[in-house]
């Protein structure tokens, strides 16, 4: 009978890596093969892997829910998913998604965008934009925010988002209340974290509504919209203060902010 060191398959460091990089199907035989090494440094690599094989199992577990979820609420056709990004902030547009995803192939760790990273909202969104049934998307600026409030500029941009997407839809799930902008709406609290199509949408939208404030930060330096996004942080209502308005700010938004009346 050969020894153990004969017939193991590489250092303890190769098994590490090996393990540490293995994929999610990859996982379970792995951690069987090397169950039974002794090496100290093995066995604890073998119990990190089998934790992150449960955690994505979990994982999985719940974006699967999600996607249930979307085609109980909605139909066996076309369902459009509806989110906005930027409602609450005083500079840059108001930005609306509608997103329809296939049943297959399921896009793992899709989730409201507030709870994902910059990147992993990057890498998200261009796994959607290659799979998705269609993609919509509308902006209202500033300006046009001013004239006709946000409940009004809400429903431009959702019927504009739902056009873009250039699809006739069979259900219309909308993250949050009724909004009354298409006769097969059906509204969800907290549809951005339960169904897929939303959260899908919620995602882009954030994605694409980042991109824009990083360029307008270029365009209006000092403002720092990079960082901010439009929202009133501390340093962007200081140059608010400092500076006055640009023409992307929403001045009905920003008059707490001024001394002296809306430059723009």
């Amino acid at each position: 009978m050969a020894e153990y060191g004969q017939t193991r398959p590489g250092t303890a460091r190769e098994v590490c890596a090996l393990l540490s990089d293995a994929s999610f199907d990859e996982i379970p035989a792995l951690v069987q093969r090397y169950s039974e090494d002794p090496r100290a440094q093995v066995k604890r690599a073998v119990a990190l892997a089998s934790r992150r094989h449960e955690k994505e199992v979990s994982e999985r577990e719940r974006v699967r829910g999600m996607y249930q979820k979307m085609q109980e609420l909605g139909t066996e056709g076309i369902v459009l998913g509806i989110d906005e990004v930027g409602r609450g902030a005083v500079a840059g547009p108001l930005t609306v998604c509608a997103v329809a995803l296939p049943k297959e192939p399921i896009i793992w760790g899709i989730n409201d965008s507030k709870q994902l990273t910059p990147a992993r909202r990057e890498a998200l969104a261009a796994q959607i934009a290659q799979h998705a049934q269609a993609v919509g998307i509308a902006h209202i600026e500033p300006a046009s925010i001013d004239a006709v409030g946000m409940a009004s500029a809400l429903r431009m941009a959702m019927a504009h988002a739902i056009t873009d997407a250039g699809v006739e839809p069979d259900a219309v799930l909308i993250d949050g209340n009724p909004v009354h902008v298409h006769p097969k709406e059906r509204c969800v609290v907290k549809g951005d974290a339960t169904i897929a199509c939303i959260a899908a949408a919620s995602i882009v939208a954030k994605v694409t509504r980042d991109a824009l404030m990083v360029a307008y930060d270029a365009e209006y330096p000092g403002y720092h919209f990079a960082e901010s996004k439009g929202y009133a942080s501390a340093e962007h209502i200081a140059a608010i203060k400092e500076k006055g308005l640009c023409p992307i700010h929403r001045s009905s938004f920003c008059s707490n902010f001024l001394e002296t009346p809306p430059l723009f």
